[in-house]
């Protein structure tokens, strides 16, 4: 099953993962991280759905985006 990795401390909430996820398995997280931005984040109930493509990864201006197939 593919698996997906943020780096949360250091996301700054731009939602670019968000808009080209094919499955939109990506949401804004409810808490803030320490730089007071809200990272994103999948639910376990959500990975089950993620297909590995890494556009997240690759549109993620910051490398906080680690998928693992």
């Amino acid at each position: 099953m593919p698996k997906v990795t943020f780096r949360q401390d250091r996301c700054k909430g731009c939602g670019n993962c968000i808009a080209v996820c094919p499955k939109k398995i990506i949401n804004f997280s409810e808490g803030l991280n320490v730089k007071g931005y809200h990272p994103v984040e999948i639910t376990p109930e959500d990975m089950e759905k993620c297909i590995a493509c890494a556009s997240c990864a690759r549109m993620c201006p910051d490398c906080v985006i680690v998928v693992e197939k």
